[in-house]
């Protein structure tokens, strides 16, 4: 079971948030012992999960925990929002897919720097991904 042992949540509602979402992830896993290449992986797929939530998903939050499960320590980002949701999954996890002129890289893209993710999302109703990586 994991354990989560300190919790904050950000607001993910313009585009300067996403810099204080990359700030916080950077310093809560350098406290962590994270070393700079997994750093650099969680603060990557942070800044792409935030930049989702705002433009996708019409802005929301950005729940950040220090967890632990059995003797591993981790960091575990939620990005959640009350937006349109994701119609095909599928096809929104595929490299180059876009509905807004990006990339397409950033939920694929997301899932390949950490070591857990998981996606649920709701026509009509929002997006929750939850993402964690370990130390």
């Amino acid at each position: 079971m994991t354990t989560p042992l300190r919790s904050e949540t950000l607001p993910v509602r313009e585009a300067s948030d996403i810099l204080l979402v990359r700030q916080l992830v950077r310093e809560w896993a350098t406290a962590l012992g994270f070393s700079v290449f997994d750093q650099t992986k969680l603060v990557t797929a942070a800044s792409e999960l935030g930049r989702n939530t705002l433009i996708h998903g019409g802005g929301g939050t950005m729940l950040l925990e220090s967890v632990v499960k059995n003797d591993r320590r981790g960091l575990r980002l939620t990005f959640e929002d009350k937006g349109p949701g994701i119609a095909d999954l599928e096809q929104a996890m595929t490299d180059g897919f876009t509905t807004k002129g990006g990339m397409g890289l950033g939920l694929g893209g997301s899932k390949r720097l950490v070591n857990e993710f998981e996606v649920v999302s709701r026509v009509g109703e929002g997006t929750r991904v939850t993402v964690t990586r370990w130390t």
